[in-house]
């Protein structure tokens, strides 16, 4: 396993954000994170990748226990984040974005090294072409694509993606996806949240479905659609639930 978490539960103030969630991650698969706006899923991806330390349980990357590790920590280790919210350094241009990445992440390049290694994470997410543009000119689209190339740069085994297809349009999304399952192809790891349902319903090998900080179901998509429990706490339509398991 890729990564192992183990009873994990994280509390701020008198609100338990996580409450012992556990789950296991093999190498090479996509693993999807759904469930209501505020059901914990950035609060888990925090604890994942360092920027919490949980109050309980274990997180462990690649055979070590990481729990507490920092985020600067688990980059050099392999493990890299595209962020919801993104917030490119506006001033520098596509590439240098990207070389932020190489350089912090697992082989802390060298400026030259960098620029090489972000050239090919620009070829991956399909920016290449705007390599030398400042990155505050870019569109939405863009922008989620320069997230994931930085995030790329830095050479993970096992990447988080929170809400990449977020803002996008049809085409937008089916492009996005297309390159989300290029990168799985190419030996890396995902766990993505998502909220838009088809595509992630599609795309996970499996899911898991957190509900107010708890794992309410985890399992293969059609099985999880089929789950009373998701249904209930965040599908809820039938009909909805009719059409993804047709997909």
């Amino acid at each position: 396993m890729i990564l192992e978490v183990k009873e994990v539960s994280k509390q701020f103030g008198g609100l338990k954000a996580l409450s012992d969630v556990a789950f296991e991650l093999p190498e090479g698969q996509i693993l999807g994170l759904i469930g209501p706006n505020g059901a914990g899923k950035t609060t888990l991806f925090n604890v994942i990748n360092g920027v919490f330390t949980p109050e309980q349980g274990r997180v462990i990357f690649r055979g070590e226990d990481v729990t507490g590790r920092t985020s600067y920590e688990m980059a050099r280790r392999g493990l890299s984040r595209a962020h919801q919210v993104v917030r490119p350094l506006t001033d520098l241009t596509v590439r240098e974005n990207v070389m932020v990445g190489a350089c912090f992440g697992r082989e802390r390049l060298g400026l030259r090294a960098a620029a090489r290694k972000a050239d090919e994470a620009l070829t991956r997410v399909g920016l290449i072409d705007r390599s030398d543009q400042p990155a505050g000119n870019l569109n939405v689209a863009q922008k989620k694509r320069l997230e994931m190339a930085r995030a790329l740069a830095a050479q993970p085994y096992l990447i988080l993606l929170d809400e990449v297809l977020a803002g996008l349009n049809p085409s937008e999304i089916t492009s996005m996806m297309a390159t989300v399952r290029a990168i799985r192809d190419e030996g890396v790891t995902i766990l993505m949240i998502e909220h838009v349902m088809q595509a992630i319903m599609s795309i996970s090998d499996r899911l898991l479905v957190l509900d107010y900080g708890t794992l309410i179901a985890a399992g293969p998509p059609k099985e999880v659609a089929n789950n009373p429990q998701v249904i209930e706490a965040y599908l809820g339509d039938p009909k909805l639930t009719a059409k993804l398991m047709a997909e």
